[in-house]
């Protein structure tokens, strides 16, 4: 895909848009960058873009931005049911997203990983796993920086490692990972997809090009992902936590293995994984798979494996106060997520959750906070539903608090060892906060300051 010389117009003046404004017009095209909010409401310098030759188009938005445009670029948080983007579609320009600017730059095989929960853990793990084994990586996509401005100095002989959203993969046209991953699919987003089969098929577009020659590593345990290999052109490769397989990547008698054509290698016990949890086991086992098929040797794994403590915000180790240790993970914007994060603790739980509602499912959630959870703390839009969910499923301490720094306060006030603090929002953040990074910073402050 040519871009030198084309009329581009960028939709999003996020991390993304910036990025893939200035690597476009760096290619020589003609770039208009267009965000609905005015200069004054974006926290961005925009200065060096503009230095450069982009134009900003800022607040308001009407169909003469699409005037003579040959591409319309998408940064994660516009929606192809964007007004502007479904005029684009009208008219026949041709509508992508920030990730496939990136694969139609990036020299390198790329490995992509998707799914609705672990995708940060386990694109972590794995670029760190080809970095151990002395290849070129870089690491990008829903992840750190944008995708396109990661692959751009990376030589064939590399490897771009990417993390990849539903949200990236609904402007996918040529994109095509060498090797893919599918970790796992409960709702989610559904306020942005619609329906949960539309959020299926924007994930299932990280395999739609794959040929013969690529790989698709799927979760098993998971029967919406499992049948997905029904839909693969690829070669696809099972994992799973629960079943030996005839092929694949599996536990055995306690140990990671992998068998492929016939052959079978022992990668390390599970007890040696320093990331706990079940969930974080299915992520070691995709991310060991992936690596398999990049030509990574058993005992790198192994290394990196024993060696990685997990990623900011995802069940992260803050500090232990009066014999109460207090855990970040942020990350959990949604119930699945924060299951998994009350699975990998025994009990004993004071959790603090609520956020922006994205209305799903809580019946699974509460029925295990029931098991798990000695107190649960409610902040947030969202509080008030959560709390009748946590009543009705028999909660027997169940608070609201008005901020996240009363929720910290009243959790330290309660706390006594065994028990662990736990904020697990179960929530989008943008009720009170940028992003799920701010709002795990502000937490991690709050308890540095109590102790």
């Amino acid at each position: 895909m040519e871009f030198s010389g084309r009329k581009i117009l960028v939709l999003g003046a996020g991390i993304s848009g910036i990025a893939v404004a200035g690597i476009l017009k760096q290619l020589g095209a003609e770039v208009t960058l267009s965000d609905t909010k005015c200069q004054d409401e974006i926290k961005k310098d925009l200065a060096q873009l503009t230095a450069k030759g982009v134009v900003l188009a800022l607040g308001k938005q009407d169909e003469s931005l699409l005037d003579h445009v040959d591409y319309v670029v998408l940064s994660p948080g516009i929606s192809i049911y964007n007004s502007l983007v479904e005029q684009a579609k009208g008219q026949g320009v041709t509508v992508m997203s920030e990730i496939e600017v990136a694969y139609q730059l990036c020299q390198a095989p790329m490995v992509a990983v998707t799914g609705t929960n672990g995708k940060t853990t386990t694109t972590t793990l794995l670029g760190e796993i080809v970095k151990a084994a002395g290849r070129e990586t870089v690491v990008g996509g829903n992840i750190g920086r944008a995708l396109s401005e990661e692959v751009l100095p990376v030589s064939k002989e590399g490897v771009a490692v990417a993390e990849i959203s539903s949200f990236q993969l609904e402007g996918a046209i040529d994109f095509r990972p060498h090797v893919a991953a599918i970790l796992n699919l409960t709702p989610d987003h559904i306020d942005r997809h619609r329906t949960m089969a539309n959020y299926q098929l924007m994930k299932e577009k990280i395999f739609a090009n794959q040929t013969a020659g690529d790989y698709l590593i799927l979760n098993y345990d998971d029967a919406a992902v499992r049948h997905m290999a029904e839909r693969a052109s690829s070669q696809v490769v099972f994992f799973s936590r629960c079943v030996e397989l005839p092929s694949g990547i599996y536990v055995k008698d306690g140990v990671i293995t992998i068998r492929w054509n016939g052959d079978t290698t022992k990668i390390l016990p599970v007890e040696d994984v320093t990331i706990k949890g079940a969930h974080n086991v299915e992520n070691a086992l995709a991310a060991c798979g992936c690596a398999f098929f990049l030509g990574v040797g058993s005992d790198i794994m192994a290394q990196v494996l024993r060696n990685f403590s997990g990623v900011e915000h995802r069940i992260e180790p803050v500090t232990q106060i009066n014999g109460v240790w207090y855990y970040n993970d942020s990350k959990a914007t949604n119930p699945e997520s924060s299951i998994k994060a009350l699975e990998a603790f025994d009990g004993h739980i004071i959790l603090i959750a609520g956020g922006r509602d994205k209305n799903t499912d809580l019946s699974e959630f509460m029925k295990l906070a029931q098991e798990r959870v000695d107190h649960l703390i409610l902040i947030g839009e969202a509080r008030a539903r959560f709390f009748d969910a946590a009543r009705q499923a028999g909660l027997a301490s169940v608070e609201q608090a008005e901020d996240l720094v009363s929720a910290v306060g009243l959790a330290h006030s309660l706390a006594k060892p065994p028990q662990v603090v736990l904020l697990s929002p179960a929530c989008a953040s943008y009720d009170m906060f940028a992003n799920y990074e701010e709002r795990g910073k502000v937490f991690k402050d709050l308890v540095h300051r109590l102790s």
